[in-house]
């Protein structure tokens, strides 16, 4: 990315002088709001679901190839780190840097997730950093589990969201090549990655009957997307807040195991800019710190950045519940 330019710089100071003069917005805060649903999206997530528990019973009792499942569930985790590596702790946090051949290896497997544009994805997520849990945050938890789980996808966006959306910092994301070319050809290129290819390959490298592969890659699909819903939502209700008490996103070891490393979520609001997502980094389940410290390894993921102990444990103490587990290998 070049660097900023005096533009740039006025352009910033100019968009944190306009929103300064916006209401202070402190969460958890849900004011009275009514509901747009957005009725074509929510055929569309009718379809996908209803075909998803149909490829669940043609996975039970129409016999598809073992190579089918294997496959599924490679995919499946593959996209995973698309989405923990990629679009969560690499481009909305900038938690470490990677080098373009890790770059495309990530655009691949976060487009296996039809979870729209990486850019979107992004404006997104700091928007719900900078604003969590309050009528600016896409998927405010305040507004209780259905909806910061998939119901904020269904409505149209509220409008404090609108408004203090355009003052997000994209200047990063927008002047990459990578994430700009997903953004330009995202209906084939996405479609392509997550739903055509992942159908086609089962059917003409073993005979899958197209039936079949069609609806385990919806299935595997909706599986995927409720996996990544769970941060937005269940690690904003249930668990402990060892780092700040304050806020409603918690650490949840057993969500850990199902997102990936992606469940001590009190941390990562604490310090988002960890590329470790946990205090208990490698020391704990947590896939996709190893992915990342396996590509640094050869140089492919850099400058991996980490809060310090010392950090750490002031926060705690400042603004903790009082849970934090004590790790002297730490």
């Amino acid at each position: 990315m070049a660097p900023n330019t005096s533009k740039d710089v006025i352009d910033i100071d100019f968009m944190d002088a306009e929103e300064s003069k916006l209401e202070k917005l402190v969460g958890p805060q849900a004011g009275p709001w009514k509901y747009e649903i957005i009725y074509d999206r929510l055929a569309v997530f009718g379809y996908f679901h209803l075909a998803a528990l149909y490829g669940l019973f043609l996975a039970l009792t129409a016999g598809p190839a073992m190579s089918t499942i294997i496959f599924h569930c490679v995919i499946f985790f593959i996209s995973s780190f698309g989405v923990s590596a990629g679009l969560h702790r690499l481009w909305s946090h900038n938690a470490f840097k990677a080098k373009l051949p890790l770059q495309i290896i990530l655009i691949i497997c976060t487009s296996l997730t039809l979870e729209y544009s990486v850019l979107n994805w992004v404006r997104d997520h700091r928007l719900h950093h900078r604003y969590t849990d309050t009528d600016a945050d896409p998927h405010n938890a305040a507004r209780g589990v259905f909806f910061s789980h998939i119901g904020w996808l269904l409505v149209k966006k509220h409008p404090e969201v609108k408004r203090r959306g355009k003052f997000t910092d994209m200047r990063d994301v927008n002047a990459n090549p990578v994430l700009r070319f997903q953004k330009k050809w995202a209906v084939p290129f996405i479609g392509s990655m997550c739903f055509i290819i992942p159908t086609l390959i089962p059917m003409y490298f073993w005979n899958e009957g197209l039936n079949v592969a069609w609806h385990l890659s919806l299935l595997r699909y909706v599986v995927s997307l409720h996996q990544t819903l769970l941060g937005n939502s269940y690690a904003h209700a249930v668990g402990t807040r060892p780092y700040d008490k304050r806020i409603l996103p918690t650490d949840n070891r057993s969500l850990n195991v199902v997102i990936l490393g992606e469940g001590f979520h009190n941390f990562h609001h604490a310090f988002p800019w960890d590329y470790r997502s946990a205090e208990l980094g490698t020391l704990f389940f947590n896939p996709t710190a190893w992915f990342i410290e396996l590509f640094a390894k050869i140089g492919w993921a850099y400058d991996l950045k980490t809060a310090s102990k010392f950090v750490i444990e002031g926060r705690a103490q400042r603004t903790g519940d009082g849970t934090r587990v004590l790790n002297k290998s730490n």
